[in-house]
């Protein structure tokens, strides 16, 4: 049997990880600054991380939502406290298109309508009704297209206030990214989502904050979407939550009650999920990852703004992206196979930095170094041209 062939790959065998780094099969080290789409939040094989699953694996790696599972309600508390949300209520599940499904799910049951505002550029997952609110046709099948789904620009008040005012009975909810991150690192406004919130309020509709790439601390805050100080109904979590373990989740306001059977999962809040999240909080706290992003961030975002090439830098904390000019499509290949970096890529030509939140300033000096050198080195081979 063959793989089904849906991956462009690098030809390169990660094989060993610790901290910001990866190793190949051929021992080649190279520096991670893409964390596996956004993955990686407490640095690879974390010794922490690594005992409490072991030990949990010694005790039980899983049984079903069927029986009493603590762990849960240990993960809930600590992460309610650390999100400042501890009224919220917790429901685990296992990626980050599958918390947008329930989150988009949950809203209709809550007001029982059937439209969903979504936005240009945004990535919401590959599910069904996940995809159907992602701006991109291409992965779009035409079993997922649906008529209740409402496309407005990013960033445009006006249009949602439009949009509202012709749709609002029958509006069930807003899904939004706190900054676009597939789409090209593209931060919401602050008056945008609060015009948001408030819509949202006036007219009864859920307000979802899609925060699968965007939260987890990686901007400096929790969330993204609280730089505009504003309360989403529903937070949606992945990636970075289980550091590379399938766990993800949503955190819902207590304005909405649960149902017995309205929502359901097999493998979601299993017990090896909920010790790997509980690690991730461990150590983002332990080592205040948060506060870290934060400061490694703003010096990346200070430090390429003085590389002339790279144009419109954008993003918070370890999200970052930044636009590149023909002359130098070629930047992230180069500094693969040149300088052994890993980064992200949209198109078109932007690139996508997300390492960990424990990304050390030495290992950002080190990207720094090699973006100049390979930079400089492609401006001076095309001016020779």
């Amino acid at each position: 049997m063959k793989m089904f062939n849906v991956y462009p790959v690098n030809d390169i065998t990660i094989t060993k990880a610790k901290g910001s780094y990866v190793w190949d099969d051929q021992g080649q080290q190279y520096l991670d600054m893409y964390g596996g789409h956004a993955v990686i939040s407490i640095g690879h094989s974390h010794p922490h991380y690594i005992q409490r699953l072991e030990e949990q694996l010694h005790r039980i790696g899983f049984y079903s939502n069927s029986v009493k599972i603590p762990l849960q309600e240990e993960l809930a508390a600590k992460l309610g406290r650390i999100s400042g949300k501890e009224d919220y209520q917790l429901f685990l599940c296992n990626s980050g298109a599958e918390a947008n499904e329930n989150a988009l799910k949950l809203a209709s049951f809550h007001n029982g309508r059937k439209k969903v505002v979504a936005f240009t550029r945004s990535f919401h997952g590959r599910t069904s009704l996940a995809v159907a609110v992602t701006d991109n046709p291409a992965i779009v099948a035409p079993v997922n297209r649906t008529d209740n789904v409402i496309l407005l620009p990013f960033n445009d008040e006006e249009a949602l206030e439009a949009c509202f005012r012709a749709n609002s009975a029958d509006i069930s909810s807003v899904i939004v990214e706190g900054i676009q991150g597939v789409g090209g690192i593209h931060l919401a406004t602050a008056p945008f989502l609060q015009t948001i919130r408030r819509l949202c309020s006036e007219n009864g509709a859920v307000f979802i904050a899609d925060s699968v790439q965007c939260g987890y601390g990686r901007t400096g805050k929790f969330f993204s979407h609280d730089y505009a100080g504003v309360d989403a109904d529903i937070y949606t979590m992945a990636k970075g939550m289980g550091n590379g373990f399938p766990v993800a989740g949503i955190i819902i306001s207590p304005q909405i009650p649960p149902k017995f059977h309205m929502l359901g999962t097999t493998f979601g809040g299993n017990h090896l999920a909920c010790a790997a999240a509980l690690a991730v909080l461990e150590v983002m706290e332990e080592e205040k990852l948060i506060r870290n992003a934060e400061v490694i961030g703003n010096y990346l975002m200070e430090e390429l703004e003085t590389i002339s090439y790279l144009k419109n830098l954008r993003g918070k904390g370890l999200m970052i992206g930044f636009d590149l000019p023909d002359e130098l499509k070629d930047l992230r290949k180069n500094l693969l196979y040149n300088q052994h970096i890993f980064t992200g890529e949209a198109k078109p030509n932007v690139v996508r930095l997300l390492p960990s939140l424990a990304l050390r300033k030495k290992d950002a000096e080190e990207f720094l170094d090699s973006v100049r050198e390979e930079t400089e080195a492609m401006t001076l081979k095309v001016e020779n041209a």
